[in-house]
Formats: structure tokens, C-alpha cells, sequence
């Protein structure tokens, strides 16, 4: 950072202000990524993205086309202006000066993202290949990210590069959030060439008649955002620790859109997309209707965090955080899909083995999941409950673990069940010694012992049958993983390595599911299971 150019006086301190109650008001997902920056760089980061929202207000917002472009024009000027002269006196405007000129932004990208917006403003868009929505892409958020990098103390061709293409995905979202607004008034920000290679024009976006058609075009809008994402992932890795939190809150968004419009297809361009969060409040959205049959409770063996990081050329302890993401996204898509109970095994008691190094960075992964995912866990209506022992784990975090339990004990969405420090015939030995207890104690006979009676001793007593495991990264063994729930459950080996299981991948493992004859046991012919209940939605 630059040497302090302006006194921090108080029209300064008043404008950055501004800026952060315009990204609140205006930009609510944003502004909750930016609180998990270090303090004393969130409010250039509200400078930035303040600076993006009156400039397309400027550009969109009031009057005729014409006015709007002259509007325009006057704000462009000035603000290259006053960019040169590092002073302005505009309420908005003074504190984005002033971050640009603490932090040295390059005033190229700057006139470069003006000049994007300028061209959108004059006329509706056309985009004729994918090409040329990328440059649109690039120009309106892939210029406003890379003025990120000096902020993220990060330098360098590749910093900017994946900084950009992340700006580039937000972008992405915005369009598909905005469809039906943008298609009622005759703006259309898909390529042209899409449209009619499938016979489609934009009307028929707007009347949704040729659904099938409008599925397969949203198809080819996935298949390049998750490459757009899959390159952008790395930035992650390519900043210091304390800036990691805030990229992988907004590549966790873009991943969390994307499954919705993956569920939506065609629907989805007369419904939009809600935003992730609204006036500070993230959205609970009711359960997708599915075709088949949806497990009850779904366990799974969350494995490939190491190989993962190995591929990618990252640390161990990338994988564990790119794992602890993909935990976060798997209850968003157990949700969407209408699932009851979810447990995950996070940390079992064979894993004290591995080496201290990594067990530290693990739970120190565990722990900033816990403290970044909670608030939205709790306004998802997600019950957390903690299956393991208690004993052995470091007390901080497992009084967050417990209070975390505490604070969410009255949600009814979904039951998700963490299991750290577990093994599950650690679980059944101190069960049989707590039976063995009550036989001591004379209030338990030993004939009368019942599968119930075990049931009640287990860590977690009530915990349901497990309908559904799935493994992934290809290892195929239940790793004394909740033998006693898992007793009839149907068994599904994805693999995927963790980090990469994603919404398509659980609707794979229920499909698989919903496949399966359930005999429990029984002696049933086919075409005589055992039927399943029915899908859960809406």
C-alpha cells in the first residue's frame, strides 16, 4: 500500500460510508463477503464496488437513452479527471479516488471498465459468440475484480488473470439473476450464435414454449460457467490466508447459483434467480420436486481432499478447505433436493494418525468453517449435531461445536450430523458400557436388552437409519462409519474426489438410489420391494 495521501478527514471517513451502505443496500452478498477481509481493507473494497454501482446507475437508471448516454459521458470525464488529479469533491466518488490512488490501481483497467459500461449503455446488447460475451464479462466485472489484487496484498500476471475470470463468473451470476427483468426489456446477454444454432430466438426466451430447446441452451451456459469456474478456483490458493475466506465465500456463491439454474434449466428465464442474500438475509428455498424417490438420510465418506490438493499442485491444507467448502455446498443441494437428514464424516478416530502438521491445519479448517458457515447454516433452518467424542478435541472448538448445537437445536429444514473424532465401534464399546452400567446399577436385565436399548446409548440416540452412503474418490469400504445406522443402508462409490461433489453428483447417487429394490432383508421378487416414500417438494 501506498503512503497515506489525504488526511482521513471527515467528508473522507463520509464518503466510504456511503460506499458501504450503497454495497449493503444494493450489493447485500458482496458486503457479507467483504466483512470476512481484514478490517482495514474492507472499506477500499466498498470504494470499488460502490464506485460500480453509481456508475451503473449512472448508466442505466433516469431519462431517455439519449440522456443517459450524455449522463454517462459527464461521469466517465470526470472521473478520469479527478483520477489524475487525486481530489474530488463527489460524495461516492472521493473515497474511490482515494483508494485508487493509496493503492496504485491501474487507471488502464479503470477506463477500461468505463468504457465497457459506456457501450452497453448506448445500445442493447448483442453478443454473437461466447467470445464476445466474455469481453462484455471481462469489461463490466473482470476489470473491477483485478482492481482487487493490490487490496489482496497479491501481485503478478496470474493473481490479476484468475481475479478477473472470478469477476468474469460473478458476472455470469448477474445476468442469469436479472433474465426476466433484462428480457422484458429487450436485453438479451446470451450469445446469438446459441440461440440459433438451436432454432431459438429471444422472443422465444420470453414465452418459454420450446422448453426443450431452452433446456439445452441453458446446458451449454453450465458447461462453460463450470469451466469459468473450475479455472477460477486457484485464486484461493494464490493469496495470503487472511484474504482466502472472502474468494472462497464468492466461488462458493457462484457454485451454490449455479445449481440452482442446473436445477431450473428452462424455468429460469422467466423466474431469474434469487439472490443469495437480500438485505443481509439469505433465502430459504423450498425443496426441489424429484421424479423419484429421495433417501431420507444420506451419509457420506467425504475422501480425495488430499489427492485433490495433490493434483491441483496445492498443500494439504488447500484440500482440506476446498473440502470444508464443498460441505457447506452439499447441505445447500441436500435442501434444494428435499433431503431430511444429512451426516458427514469430517474427522474420525483414525486420523489422529496422520502427521501433526496437517492435523492442525485441519482443525483450524474445521474450526473457520464452524465461524464463517454458521450464520447461514442457522437462517437455512439446519440442525447441527455433533456425533463423535468429546473428550479428546481442543476445547475451544468444542465448545463452538456445542454451541453450535445449542443454537440450532429448534431448526427443522435438515438434520445435519458432524462427525468428528468418530469411529463406529468406539461408538457400539461405549454404548455396551453404559448398558453395562445399568445391568450393574439393577435397573437393566440383561434378557431384557433390545436393539432400542443400544440404540438410546449411541452418540447421538435418535439418529434415523442411514438410507444412503456414498463414498467418494473411488474408495470402496464403509471405514467404521455409523455401522449400526448403516445396517441396510444402499451403498453408492462416486469418484469424485470431495472437493469436485457437487449437486450433479448427489442427484447421480439418488438416481442410483432410486433404482435400487429395497428387501431389507426379505425374501421379495422383483417387482414385490419394498416402495420407498415418495419425493418431498414442491
Amino acid at each position: 500500500m501506498n503512503e497515506v495521501l489525504f488526511d482521513d478527514s471527515p467528508e473522507l471517513r463520509a464518503s466510504y460510508e456511503v460506499c458501504e451502505a450503497e454495497v449493503k443496500q444494493f450489493l447485500a452478498g458482496m458486503w457479507q463477503a467483504i466483512e470476512l477481509l481484514p478490517a482495514d481493507v474492507r472499506p477500499h473494497f466498498h470504494a470499488v464496488h460502490g464506485f460500480l454501482l453509481h456508475s451503473d446507475r449512472t448508466a442505466d437508471e433516469g431519462g431517455t437513452q439519449e440522456e443517459r448516454e450524455t449522463r454517462f459521458a459527464r461521469w466517465r470525464t470526470e472521473t478520469l479527471r479527478e483520477l489524475r488529479t487525486g481530489h474530488s469533491e463527489h460524495p461516492l466518488l472521493r473515497a474511490f479516488v482515494d483508494t485508487a490512488r493509496r493503492w496504485d490501481l491501474d487507471h488502464a483497467v479503470i477506463e477500461e471498465f468505463l468504457d465497457t459500461m459506456r457501450i452497453d449503455c448506448a445500445a442493447p446488447p448483442c453478443y454473437e459468440t461466447f467470445e464476445d460475451q466474455r469481453r462484455y464479462l471481462r469489461g463490466i466485472s473482470g476489470t473491477v475484480s483485478e482492481m482487487w489484487t493490490p487490496l489482496l496484498a497479491a501481485a503478478g500476471p496470474k493473481v490479476r488473470a484468475l481475479t478477473s475470470l472470478l469477476g468474469e463468473v460473478g458476472q455470469l451470476v448477474d445476468i442469469f439473476e436479472d433474465l426476466p427483468a433484462d428480457l422484458a426489456a429487450g436485453r438479451c446477454y446470451l450469445p446469438r450464435a446459441d440461440l440459433r444454432e438451436r432454432g431459438l430466438t429471444v422472443g422465444d426466451l420470453v414465452s418459454g414454449d420450446r422448453r426443450e430447446a431452452l433446456d439445452e441452451l441453458v446446458g451449454v451456459q453450465l458447461e462453460r460457467w463450470r469451466g469459468m469456474l473450475e479455472q477460477a478456483a486457484p485464486v484461493v490458493g494464490v493469496v495470503d490466508r487472511a484474504y482466502q475466506p472472502f474468494l472462497r465465500t464468492l466461488l462458493l456463491g457462484a457454485q451454490l447459483q449455479f445449481d440452482e439454474v442446473a436445477l431450473l434449466r428452462s424455468r429460469v428465464f422467466a423466474e431469474g434467480l434469487e439472490p443469495l442474500a437480500s438485505a443481509g438475509r439469505t433465502p430459504r428455498r423450498p425443496a426441489w420436486p424429484y421424479a423419484g424417490a429421495v433417501p431420507d438420510h444420506i451419509a457420506v465418506i467425504m475422501d480425495g481432499n488430499r489427492r485433490w490438493a495433490a493434483r491441483q499442485g496445492q498443500p494439504v491444507s488447500q484440500g482440506h478447505e476446498a473440502g470444508e467448502w464443498a460441505a457447506l455446498r452439499l447441505v445447500n443441494s441436500a435442501l434444494r433436493l428435499g433431503v431430511r437428514h444429512l451426516s458427514i464424516y469430517a474427522f474420525s478416530t483414525e486420523n489422529w494418525d496422520r502427521p501433526q502438521e496437517e492435523l492442525a491445519s485441519l482443525f483450524d479448517t474445521m474450526a473457520g468453517g464452524v465461524d464463517q458457515g454458521v450464520e447461514w447454516l442457522h437462517e437455512l433452518g439446519v440442525r447441527i449435531r455433533w456425533c463423535g467424542r468429546r473428550d479428546r478435541i481442543d476445547p475451544s472448538f468444542a465448545s463452538a461445536l456445542t454451541l453450535l448445537e445449542s443454537m440450532t437445536s429448534n431448526n427443522d429444514a435438515l438434520s445435519l450430523t458432524v462427525c468428528v473424532d468418530y469411529g463406529g465401534r468406539d461408538e457400539l464399546v461405549q454404548a455396551a458400557r453404559a448398558l453395562a452400567t445399568e445391568v450393574a446399577a439393577g435397573t437393566l436385565r440383561p434378557e431384557d436388552i433390545g436393539p432400542d436399548d443400544l440404540a438410546r446409548n449411541l452418540y447421538v440416540p435418535g439418529l434415523p437409519d442411514v438410507d444412503l452412503l456414498i463414498r467418494t474418490s473411488g474408495e470402496q469400504r464403509i471405514s467404521n462409519f455409523l455401522p449400526w445406522q448403516l445396517a441396510y443402508a444402499e451403498l453408492v462409490f462416486d469418484p469424485t474426489p470431495w472437493p469436485d461433489f457437487g449437486l450433479e453428483q448427489l442427484r447421480n447417487a439418488i438416481a442410483v438410489y432410486a433404482g435400487r429394490r429395497r428387501r431389507f432383508g426379505g425374501g421379495l421378487l422383483p417387482g414385490q420391494a419394498r416402495p420407498v416414500e415418495p419425493a418431498r417438494g414442491v
